[in-house]
């Protein structure tokens, strides 16, 4: 025990320390903490559905006496926890990015872990961006594959790479993000189709951050491309919901029913959060596209502002990092906004590099301008 104290007290030491934090209640773009509303901008709920009561009411009042809404599955997809209100969705997902078939995950951290280590093991080699989620690089290590990182959004590398590792192995494996969680930048789609190409690879990309935000018919930034064969996203950030999917051709699917760990052994989602989730993409589409609407005026408006003082950020969406580099200053920045009646949680090692402590404003469909540019107006000397 000793030994785990002295670890915790470094972690305060430096500025790390993680707790969780006190929020009673949620309440559209605030959170109510300690007795204070403060503007939530450290949530994914891009589209503010989570929050939305009039949405959640319409739908309890449609779905109350449907045998799907249940509040637990009890079993395995494998077993009994499964019904066709989990197919009817996979379906729905598979026609909207143009593949076979899908695949729904409790989480995208399962999804993504699932994923990777399933379909590349020893004998094989992934080459991914340096900046991939946790979960790809722990899927990653988890396959037993060879792999190479890429420096981030460097594709002369990734080709570089590629030349002179591909014609070792059996089965090569590119992954990357689109939308990068920490940074808010994008990838560059059609240059990684290039690659894959030019390589016999089999592209991945995770849609996380773009499914439903970014993407002009609701599948991502890759947009239904044919030549990417594998896209993992999450129903937790922009639907407000819970748990992941993965599309592709039946073949891929149908291996990681039978290979996936992380899928087999996981009671699945209840019913009630994966019929929401169907209800959203099917019957929800117009006001989907309206949220987005208003989510996409204030990333332009918020980017013209940041680019007008001076503050650079290599972000192109509604992710944008205020990275201040040491750790305490950032923790420091964080506690003085939350006086201001922000709430904007500082990010720092190991969820990004050493030297990067960042705050990363998270901006929601129903945040206004105002607010956003006092913020900025108050950080940006520290930037």
């Amino acid at each position: 025990m000793v030994s785990y104290e002295n670890e915790l007290k470094k972690l305060k030491e430096s500025g790390m320390y993680r707790q969780i934090p006190e929020i009673t209640k949620k309440n559209g773009v605030n959170i109510i903490m300690n007795g204070r509303e403060l503007l939530n901008l450290s949530s994914n709920d891009y589209l503010n559905f989570s929050t939305n009561e009039d949405l959640a009411k319409e739908f309890m009042e449609d779905f109350l006496n449907n045998p799907h809404c249940r509040f637990s599955s009890a079993s395995a997809r494998l077993l009994s926890g499964t019904s066709a209100v989990y197919r009817d969705l996979e379906q729905v997902l598979a026609d909207l990015f143009g593949k076979e078939a899908a695949l729904i995950f409790n989480t995208g951290y399962q999804c993504n872990l699932g994923v990777v280590s399933t379909l590349a093991r020893g004998g094989d080699v992934i080459f991914s961006d340096k900046l991939n989620h946790a979960s790809i690089i722990d899927g990653i290590k988890l396959s037993g594959a060879d792999f190479h990182r890429y420096k981030h959004l460097d594709y002369d590398h990734l080709e570089e790479l590629l030349e002179k590792h591909r014609s070792k192995y059996d089965k090569a494996l590119i992954v990357s993000e689109t939308i990068f969680s920490m940074d808010g930048d994008v990838a560059d789609i059609s240059r990684l189709v290039e690659l894959k190409k030019k390589y016999n690879a089999i592209l991945m990309l995770d849609e996380a951050h773009a499914f439903c935000t970014m993407d002009d018919n609701f599948a991502g930034m890759s947009d239904g491309n044919s030549d990417v064969d594998i896209v993992t996203a999450t129903f937790g950030k922009a639907l407000g919901s819970f748990g992941a999917f993965v599309v592709s051709n039946k073949t891929i699917i149908n291996y990681l029913i039978n290979k996936a760990r992380s899928f087999i052994f996981s009671t699945s989602i209840p019913p009630i959060n994966i019929a929401w989730t169907k209800w959203l993409l099917t019957e929800k589409l117009d006001y989907i596209s309206e949220q987005k609407m208003k989510l996409a005026k204030i990333i332009i408006g918020i980017h013209k502002y940041l680019k007008s003082t001076g503050v650079e950020t290599a972000s192109e969406s509604q992710i944008i990092p205020l990275v201040f580099r040491d750790e305490k200053k950032t923790v420091e920045i964080a506690e003085q906004l939350m006086s201001m009646g922000y709430y904007v949680m500082p990010i720092r090692p190991p969820t990004v590099p050493p030297n990067t402590s960042r705050l990363r404003l998270s901006l929601t469909a129903d945040m206004d301008f105002e607010s956003i540019k006092s913020l900025i107006d108050f950080v940006k000397d520290e930037l």
